[in-house]
């Protein structure tokens, strides 16, 4: 079977993943990331201001000017995002950021992702730090088979029943299942948590990675039910093994 590689005339997307909160970029990023901001003009990002003070951490004399963005977040029209890479197809390189962590990985960016590869424009992704795999180093749990599951339902019953789906699924297939919640909603999925879960099922809860304040803690659900810990606005990872 041939296979097409992609066009060497275009540019390149890459994937650039920052920080995850406010760590100086270069004590947690490496330096494969100043090398390709220094040398990439457009980019694609959720937020341009933030997305502007991240390259200047990481490159202070970047040309600001210089640099064209376009918006990726849930206002964004789908149909604009083929335009976002019209830089590629002039042989102009395109940085995807990510706001926290990497970009297409429980992260805006897939799509775009997606578009590239259909135009066959080389996706280059840059290794940086990413929560879900870094709580799951740190967890002690099962990094053989893993799921990452997003966010769960908002809705209190439907929660409770994917939270014992969750274990269900653990419990039969020694599956870790990986979730996440809006940090000012941590401690209530805590609290749920303990409630559903039964008592010797293993819950991890990996909040501030990489930031002076981490903890990384992985505690049966009898014990979680001893310790009293604050979650609010912290970024949270939540890992359950039956």
């Amino acid at each position: 079977m041939q296979t097409t590689n992609p066009n060497s005339t275009f540019g390149k997307l890459y994937l650039i993943p920052s920080t995850l909160g406010d760590s100086p970029p270069l004590e947690v990023l490496p330096i494969s990331i100043k090398r390709a901001i220094e040398n990439i003009d457009h980019y694609i990002a959720e937020n341009e201001k933030t997305a502007r003070k991240f390259i200047k951490a990481v490159s202070a004399n970047k040309s600001q000017p210089e640099l064209h963005f376009e918006t990726l977040n849930k206002f964004t029209d789908p149909s604009e995002l083929p335009n976002y890479l019209s830089p590629c197809l002039q042989g102009l390189d395109v940085g995807l950021l990510s706001e926290a962590g990497c970009p297409a990985i429980a992260d805006p960016g897939a799509n775009v992702v997606r578009i590239a590869h259909d135009k066959k424009i080389q996706v280059v992704p840059l290794v940086g730090p990413s929560s879900i795999l870094l709580a799951m180093m740190a967890s002690g749990m099962n990094g053989q088979n893993f799921a990452f599951n997003g966010y769960l339902p908002i809705d209190n019953s439907e929660r409770r029943s994917v939270i014992k789906k969750f274990e269900r699924r653990s419990k039969e297939t020694g599956q870790s299942q990986i979730f996440i919640e809006t940090p000012y909603r941590n401690d209530k999925l805590l609290t749920e948590l303990l409630k559903v879960l039964q008592p010797h099922t293993q819950l991890c809860v990996a909040a501030d990675i990489s930031l002076q304040t981490e903890t990384i803690y992985t505690k049966s659900i009898g014990d979680w039910r001893k310790v009293m810990v604050d979650l609010h606005k912290r970024p949270t990872i939540f890992i359950i093994q039956a």
